[in-house]
């Protein structure tokens, strides 16, 4: 009898992320204006993470880093801002040109407008700043400052240099990756993993994916992790091979479809389980002909969720793990 490959997401799927990543974002937006003039008058917390949830559920983003920068982008142009300063070096120019920035429309803005984000994301869908621009390219230690600034609220302290070989510059506190906590009962793993071939399919890197499922001990169920690493290594090697330019995250079906050659044996049935439509859109890609199973127990809002998932091609939508072994079993 055939195996079905059953390959998992991580971020609202494996793990309930909304007191880590997700406030995460929310953490660096407030530290990244901290220093300019009238940011006392800010709302704490700076938005919802409902109205975080929605704007990451209108997809083409390709983590968390680039959601954190999209939500910077759209506070900023709340931001009364003198011209930019040109200065040399991205921290210099992050702290010279945030100090002269007025908060307080922004504060405003989000005081009185519900859903402020998802508002601003209909203004400004093609927002671009060059300024902030500047502030998002490169890594971590090369000129990143977002994502620098996420890694080190993230991690913590000690995770962070033991990753990066850097001090924190802005944060010192412990990781919110120590907030996470498991959502599928590992009963339902472990009973799955004995009719099933399990793996996992992230847009996390590779020692982030590693962490919580070893600290959880998860990692016994699963045969293959593919992770942002693994899109960034092959998107370096058609660059090299083929000057080109690619990207192959989520909603690119690469990871799907490597999983699948990678286990090298036919299945009855392929199934992904993800909890956003570019994970049904990855899905419904994928070579391998992998069925979409939307997830609901993490989301906000279900019947916009619901909607999304459908029409990115879902073909199943649970809302419990219960309701996931009914289909895979």
């Amino acid at each position: 009898m055939k195996k079905n490959l059953v390959v998992f997401d991580m971020d609202g799927v494996i793990m309930d992320v909304s007191a880590s990543y997700r406030d995460v974002v929310r953490h660096t937006a407030e530290l990244f204006f901290q220093p300019a003039q009238g940011a006392e008058k800010l709302p704490d917390p700076l938005f919802e993470l409902a109205d975080l949830a929605a704007v990451k559920q209108s997809g083409g983003l390709n983590n968390d880093w680039d959601l954190t920068y999209l939500v910077i982008k759209l506070l900023f142009s709340l931001a009364d801002k003198p011209p930019i300063h040109a200065s040399r070096g991205p921290w210099n120019r992050y702290h010279e040109n945030i100090r002269r920035c007025d908060a307080a429309p922004m504060a405003a803005y989000l005081r009185s407008t519900d859903k402020p984000l998802v508002a601003l994301l209909k203004q400004h869908s093609r927002l671009e700043n060059e300024f902030l621009k500047s502030l998002h390219e490169g890594d971590v230690g090369s000129g990143n400052i977002i994502k620098q600034i996420f890694q080190e609220i993230y991690l913590g302290a000690d995770l962070f240099r033991s990753t990066y070989n850097l001090d924190p510059a802005v944060y010192r506190g412990a990781g919110f990756i120590l907030r996470e906590r498991v959502l599928i009962d590992r009963h339902i793993l472990a009973e799955l993993s004995k009719t099933n071939v399990l793996a996992v399919a992230t847009g996390r890197p590779k020692a982030e994916a590693e962490y919580p499922l070893k600290h959880f001990k998860l990692n016994q169920y699963f045969s293959l992790t593919m992770t942002l690493d693994d899109c960034l290594k092959e998107e370096k090697r058609i660059l090299a091979e083929k000057g080109q330019t690619v990207s192959l995250s989520k909603p690119d079906p690469f990871m799907l479809n490597a999983i699948a050659k990678a286990c090298r044996e036919t299945f009855a049935h392929c199934y992904y389980i993800g909890d956003m439509p570019d994970d049904m859109l990855a899905a419904a890609r994928s070579d391998a002909k992998y069925e979409g199973i939307g997830l609901l127990l993490s989301a906000s809002d279900k019947v916009s969720l619901r909607r999304e998932m459908i029409r990115a091609g879902a073909d199943y939508i649970v809302d419990s793990f219960d309701a996931l072994r009914q289909i895979t079993l």
